[in-house]
């Protein structure tokens, strides 16, 4: 039994054999013609060939051109790319830092702090630096705080002659101690040392240093004198140096040992300020 019965589909009858038979035939006819035949591009291809050919030499030129680097123009460094770090040479890491300094919207105002956010190498902040352009802004600044200014300075002033507001215009006194140095002076008739400033109470270290860059005394003046061997213990106690004590101890040694007849003689007196010996002989009087 022919198995090819049951499927009578795959079988085929003589006429669409030769059918097939001729179709091959004419595929294979049509396949030669056309790989025997030549064909001729039109004229105007030939002409935009040539037009293309005669570019030839001068793109052979361009591509023998070596690639330059890239051009380097003043840049601000806070606003510099992931690229334009690349080229310079900076690692990734070094981008970075600068990249998420930025972002606490903070800036960059000099090589140094550039190379202190960034890290990178000296050698590479040298070739960098240059090329680096700020606001003005930050360059006047800059500028400003480079320079030395001096204030001006003011003519020195005589202690003894100062009034109150050349004293207050010193920082630090005020009102109330330009007052006590003007009724201190006053006591004693006037300054004989600068010195006697530490003597004032309420007067800072950095007041007294004050004091003595713009103040100072051009002629001894001519003082109130205490008379130590007739002036009474109330009279010798309105002696700014002198304390009630050391007041009484006076008189009490002048009645029993005589009169004084120098300032040496008063080394013998109790809490004396042997200390303060210079400046206490320009007031008293033996």
């Amino acid at each position: 039994m022919n198995p090819f019965k049951r499927f009578s589909y795959l079988t085929y009858t003589k006429a669409q054999r030769n059918g097939l038979m001729a179709l091959f035939a004419l595929i294979a006819a049509m396949q030669v013609a056309i790989l025997s035949l030549e064909f001729t591009p039109p004229a105007h291809d030939n002409q935009e060939r040539e037009r293309w050919m005669a570019w030839q030499p001068h793109f052979d030129s361009l591509a023998r051109i070596k690639p330059k680097g890239f051009e380097q123009r003043p840049f601000n460094p806070n606003f510099i790319t992931d690229f334009k770090g690349y080229q310079w040479g900076m690692s990734v890491v070094e981008i970075d830092r600068l990249l998420a300094y930025r972002k606490t919207n903070r800036y960059v105002n000099s090589a140094a702090e550039f190379q202190k956010v960034t890290g990178v190498s000296d050698s590479l902040l040298g070739k960098m630096a240059p090329w680096f352009k700020f606001p003005e802004w930050v360059t006047r600044k800059h500028q400003f705080a480079s320079r030395t200014f001096q204030k001006p300075k003011r003519p020195l002033i005589d202690i003894n002659k100062a009034t109150a507001d050349d004293l207050k215009a010193v920082y630090g006194i005020g009102d109330g101690l330009s007052r006590r140095i003007l009724e201190y002076k006053e006591k004693l008739g006037g300054f004989v040392s600068m010195e006697q400033m530490a003597d004032i109470w309420g007067l800072s270290p950095e007041v007294i240093a004050e004091l003595q860059v713009h103040f100072h005394i051009s002629a001894v003046p001519a003082v109130r004198k205490w008379a130590v061997n007739d002036a009474s213990i109330k009279e010798l106690s309105q002696f700014p140096y002198f304390r009630y004590a050391v007041a009484k101890s006076i008189v009490q040694h002048r009645s029993m040992h005589g009169r004084l007849s120098s300032i040496e003689d008063l080394f013998k007196i109790s809490d004396f300020p042997v200390e303060k010996m210079k400046t206490i002989a320009l007031y008293l009087e033996f």
